[in-house]
């Protein structure tokens, strides 16, 4: 990039530096200074170290849990602002609360857009986040909403993983997966199964039938995210069940809620592949999991949107 990225600016949250570094790193930029604490009570105290007036600042924060992560995010957006910043804008790799995207039941919120609103209320320009769980999200949003896809990376990966496609299918885990595995079986010209799953109560579910030929066929679980991990592997219990050769999964985000670990550590899935939009400590990873890195596709995002050029050519393949 040229001398104008003397006017980018990219700063971290807790929630996840190696990634904000590794997209720094990726546009050729130091990660700014920022000095974030948390007071006896769990108050938390936020100061930019540096300068950013009239700047174009991207502030990188997935909103997983804990909670403060989210307000940790609101409070560097309203820093920003208050120091004058030309633009800034919220880098949110994985965007917590995104399932809770509508009014299921009566006297519930419509928490995906409380997140949104936030955002924008608190000064926020722009949003970019990766792999919403439902892409209407972005219509919360008054300010522009760039929606990155992760399959940029994965793809490569997966078709370096499965040379014969002929001889295998992507597993849908449930209806709500069905775009994202219609997709990558697409792209890689693999077969496509579904499962129907009931969902009994938040977290738990249950297959009921499957739809698809896995007789002797590898079998690829494809999904947005793994959280405590009983969709998927009830999708592998299944899979195995009729007659798949073996089973292995990919997800963008790794929530791994518990006891995500221990049922993964416990299924029949070959292996794992997240990418790295949530940290994930050395302690929680499995001999079978792999991470591949989405900070190429957030730091070409960042260097578009910077020269105000197009995003969404991205992903024109």
């Amino acid at each position: 990039m040229n001398s104008n990225t003397n006017s980018l600016k990219i700063f971290s949250g807790r929630s996840n530096v190696q990634l904000a570094k590794r997209i720094a790193q990726n546009l050729g930029v130091p990660l700014g200074e920022i000095s974030i604490r948390s007071f006896a009570d769990g108050e938390l105290w936020v100061k930019y170290e540096e300068n950013i007036r009239g700047k174009d600042v991207f502030i990188v924060q997935s909103t997983n849990s804990p909670a403060e992560n989210i307000i940790e995010l609101i409070l560097m957006l309203d820093a920003a602002v208050r120091a004058s910043a030309k633009r800034v804008t919220a880098v949110v790799p994985y965007f917590g609360y995104a399932r809770q995207d509508r009014k299921d039941t009566p006297r519930v919120p419509i928490s995906s857009r409380v997140m949104v609103d936030l955002f924008s209320t608190t000064g926020a320009d722009r949003i970019i986040s990766m792999d919403l769980h439902s892409t209407q999200i972005q219509g919360f949003a008054s300010i522009p909403f760039d929606h990155l896809y992760s399959r940029i990376v994965l793809l490569d990966e997966i078709k370096g993983r499965y040379k014969d496609p002929d001889n295998t299918v992507v597993l849908s885990p449930d209806v709500g997966s069905v775009p994202i595995s219609q997709a990558y079986a697409k792209r890689l010209g693999m077969h496509f199964a579904l499962i129907d799953k009931r969902r009994y109560s938040p977290n738990k579910a249950e297959v009921m039938h499957l739809i698809g030929n896995l007789e002797g066929k590898d079998v690829l679980i494809v999904d947005d995210m793994i959280d405590t991990a009983g969709t998927t592997v009830n999708a592998a219990e299944a899979a195995l069940k009729h007659g798949a050769r073996s089973v292995s999964s990919v997800a963008t985000h790794a929530v791994l809620s518990d006891p995500a670990i221990d049922r993964l550590k416990n299924s029949k899935i070959d292996h794992i592949l997240f990418t790295d939009t949530i940290y994930i400590s050395n302690e929680r990873k499995l001999p079978n999991i792999d991470f591949v890195s989405v900070a190429g596709i957030f730091g070409e995002a960042i260097k578009r949107i910077h020269k105000g050029e197009s995003v969404s050519a991205l992903f024109d393949f």
